[in-house]
């Protein structure tokens, strides 16, 4: 080895080098490996590109994965670095037993691991379906080497007799009709063929696509690459635009530290607002946000809410689809509508500021998916923050995909205990519930279900849906799908598992709902809810030991207001 090569900085094949202990055999024996490989001493003295491949059978939602890997090492090799692809787990909603957001938390370890044990200079993620971007955000926080996210990409829409269709918000309102007799189950299987025809996320304003406009607005993509569709050649070439810039940020030294600051976080929160993005984003800014050593304010997202309107017109708070939010302008053309909300001077990895970013929006003649704010498609914002007996520390509602007049009400709690004692008995004809009832779920939470599924979203009873009953008051401690609709109180915590009060109601107690107040509160007198505390048990599987990464999950797992990530991978150990 060269007096120059020992010399260098710890950049390439130099960076993390395996420990023999001797740190010049170590980079000799790694170019002795990667040679076999055919690179040339050329290819390896330059900046290395990691790029994550998310790609798998079990997720269709990264089927366009292997094109944008071609495409981003093209863009790495043609701005002079070395693009090496490796692969990381790979988080599919609909494949992922129990839940995916019980999964979420390995793949961000896994990825953070990755990154920082290879040699890389700058990594390129590709995540779409909803759990994968949150994870590799939370890796990049950790990890804190330069990085771009890429976005896979929203499917196109679909069609049933004469109706455009899109997963999943359709899927949703279709089987309901389903179980409420409207459709029969020859056609309830040809709309299944029709929901989602093409690779792809989800196309309506979903988890997926709210991370996809949120890393735009908090610019840890480059701008204008959050919405293009997966089976677009613009989405190849966003692909190779972010190779070239990968390497930018590579000779810069441009950590994701120094992009997600407070400034994106705001940014984050008031695009959330504009979008009727998904209630799932707040767990995941929650989760990034501690990585990075703070909290997310629970309370300035309230406030926002309350100033910023919805102005995107798309499912399930609008009419319309991701294909038609792009080409009406994409995030930079609700960006440059946004200004007087957001902080203008945050960075990007565009290497300009959020501001100059805005000035680049093209516009679109006669497009009417993005409003103005003197003509938003709701006045306030899509999310609440909810606080009383009940949520002491916080609950979520999506304002705006719920139905104006259960905004204020008051009803009748009828409480299921799990997620599998409500799927026994939602639709027993017997079953003791009224159209004004509040439908209560609880021990879905985080430690409760485990893995806080979507299961918020409880279906109308079966008998009141085929009364024509499309909505009621439902609360609970789990989450629900960003594609769901519906007045539904979500994250309640303390979850009930660990003693919460959620899990004190009992059927027939009153709970007063008023989104205006930002209350939710169980009116049973303190002595009552006292005794009840006396006979608290948590869920028998959180009683014992527990092994594997089920048993690392409910040692550690902290509550939606910090993200569901465990407390050992806060930034310095901060809890």
């Amino acid at each position: 080895m060269s007096d120059d090569e020992k010399k260098a900085p710890a950049s390439g094949l130099r960076k993390g080098l395996t420990s023999y202990g001797d740190a010049g055999f170590s980079l000799f024996l790694r170019k002795a490996f990667i040679k076999a490989a055919g690179f040339s001493d050329d290819a390896l003295d330059r900046p290395i590109i990691g790029i994550t491949n998310t790609f798998s059978d079990f997720n269709p939602c990264h089927g366009n994965v292997p094109r944008l890997i071609e495409a981003v090492k093209r863009g790495v090799m043609l701005a002079g670095g070395l693009p090496m692809e490796f692969p990381t787990i790979s988080i599919h909603e609909s494949f992922s037993n129990p839940t995916s957001m019980f999964l979420r938390n390995l793949m961000a370890m896994e990825t953070e691991e990755m990154v920082r044990a290879q040699p890389m200079d700058a990594v390129v993620m590709i995540g779409g379906c909803d759990k994968t971007v949150p994870a590799q955000l939370m890796a990049a926080a950790s990890a804190d080497i330069p990085a771009i996210q890429l976005i896979t990409g929203p499917m196109l829409v679909g069609h049933h007799k004469g109706e455009v269709l899109g997963a999943c918000t359709d899927c949703r309102r279709l089987w309901a009709q389903h179980r409420a007799g409207e459709i029969d189950e020859a056609e309830i299987e040809a709309v299944s063929e029709r929901l989602a025809p093409t690779q792809g996320t989800c196309m309506v304003m979903g988890t997926a696509s709210t991370m996809g406009c949120l890393v735009e607005g908090m610019g840890i993509a480059l701008s204008g690459t959050g919405t293009i569709p997966a089976t677009h050649a613009d989405r190849i070439r966003s692909a190779e635009a972010s190779g070239r810039q990968a390497v930018a940020l590579a000779k810069a030294g441009t950590r994701p530290t120094q992009i997600l600051g407070k400034a994106a976080f705001h940014n984050a929160m008031v695009v959330l607002q504009a979008i009727g993005g998904s209630t799932n984003a707040v767990v995941h800014l929650a989760a990034i946000a501690g990585r990075l050593g703070f909290d997310f304010d629970l309370e300035e997202l309230d406030r926002l809410g309350r100033d910023v309107p919805v102005l995107i017109d798309l499912k399930p708070s609008g009419a319309h689809y991701m294909e038609h939010f792009h080409w009406a302008g994409g995030m930079p053309a609700l960006l440059r509508e946004l200004r007087n909300h957001l902080i203008l001077e945050a960075p990007t990895v565009d290497g300009v500021t959020l501001g100059e970013v805005i000035t680049r929006a093209e516009d679109v003649p006669g497009q009417n998916i993005i409003r103005t704010r003197d003509n938003p498609l709701k006045s306030g914002g899509a999310t609440a923050v909810l606080r009383g007996n009940l949520a002491p520390d916080g609950a979520i509602i999506k304002q705006s995909a719920a139905s104006p007049e259960l905004l204020r009400h008051t009803g009748r709690a009828v409480v299921f205990d799990s997620v599998e004692d409500m799927t026994n008995r939602i639709d027993d004809p017997d079953l003791d519930v009224r159209a004004d009832d509040i439908l209560v779920l609880r021990n879905a939470g985080p430690k409760g279900a485990p893995g806080m599924p979507e299961a918020g979203y409880l279906p109308i009873p079966r008998k009141l849906a085929r009364q024509g009953v499309k909505d009621m008051v439902r609360i609970s401690d789990a989450r629900m799908s960003g594609t769901a609709f519906g007045t539904i109180v979500l994250h309640i915590a303390p979850e009930a598992a660990v003693g919460g009060p959620l899990g004190l109601v009992r059927d027939g107690d009153t709970i007063s709902l008023d989104v205006e107040t930002r209350r939710l509160d169980l009116d049973v007198a303190e002595d009552e809810l006292a005794r009840r505390r006396a006979d608290f048990a948590p869920p028998p599987h959180m009683a014992g030991p527990q092994r594997g990464y089920r048993g690392l999950y409910l040692a550690e797992v902290n509550q939606a207001g910090k993200g569901c990530d465990f407390d050992f991978l806060r930034k310095d150990g901060e809890i």
